[in-house]
């Protein structure tokens, strides 16, 4: 018969989970794939003035499983409505298919939606929240349709230049790559704060470059001899 004793001095068994590291070690780190990066963007998450499909990728499932809830835009934003696309490219400068760029932006007057910008003299867009999600195409290409942003304060007493910041997801990635978008006909760009902490001879990573159809253009390159200037955040 067992007593009291003898089971207030029983060692118990190992837990029989991964939570028992006696049993199975620390879990091993590893990067991030393969990257199923089309769960994740959302139908119109690259469209932050209109309603579409922008940014999903439809192309990757069946039409009935394409379930996906569009954007809520309460209205039409305010300024010169823009689309921004570019090439995500690897160290070899092949398109990498399987990626996702999110966008953090100010509106047309140069305020973000956001409760640390507290500038009462610089109004707010109530149908623009700056943010946006997409993913790559079959062929490496992402693209947003947004407005063009204006300029916010720098360090110090600084301007910045117009610009919008992108974040860069996908395979081998443990970490977030953290860029810049800028306007080559940008005004300010010749003193942005931010830019000139940049050598001059990468500097032109970060500049996007108008196409004939509108279009602002800018590749990002994760590695090799173009690579892309990224911001250590």
């Amino acid at each position: 018969m067992t007593t009291t004793t003898d089971l207030e001095s029983r060692n118990a068994a190992p837990r029989q989970d991964s939570q028992d590291p006696s049993i199975f070690g620390q879990t091993p780190w590893q990067t991030v794939g393969p990257y199923f990066h089309y769960g994740l963007p959302w139908k119109g998450g690259a469209d932050l003035v209109s309603r579409s499909d922008m940014g999903a990728r439809p192309d990757l499932m069946p039409p009935e499983h394409f379930l996906l809830s569009e954007s809520n835009l309460s209205g039409t934003p305010q300024g010169e409505v823009i689309e921004i696309a570019g090439s995500v490219l690897d160290a070899d400068g092949q398109p990498i298919n399987d990626a996702m760029i999110e966008i953090w932006q100010a509106n047309d007057a140069g305020r973000y939606a956001s409760l640390d910008d507290t500038r009462e003299d610089v109004p707010l867009d109530e149908h623009f929240i700056g943010f946006g999600r997409g993913s790559t195409d079959k062929g490496g290409v992402f693209r947003f349709r947004t407005v063009r942003p204006g300029r916010v304060p720098g360090p110090g007493n600084t301007l910045q230049a117009p610009h919008i910041a992108l974040s860069v997801f996908g395979r081998g990635l443990l970490k977030r790559l953290a860029t810049r978008l800028y306007f080559a006909d940008g005004e300010g760009n010749e003193t942005d704060p931010i830019l000139n902490l940049v050598p001059e001879s990468r500097r032109h990573t970060l500049i996007a470059q108008r196409k004939p159809d509108g279009t602002w253009w800018l590749d990002i390159n994760i590695a090799g001899e173009n690579e892309t200037a990224f911001f250590d955040l």
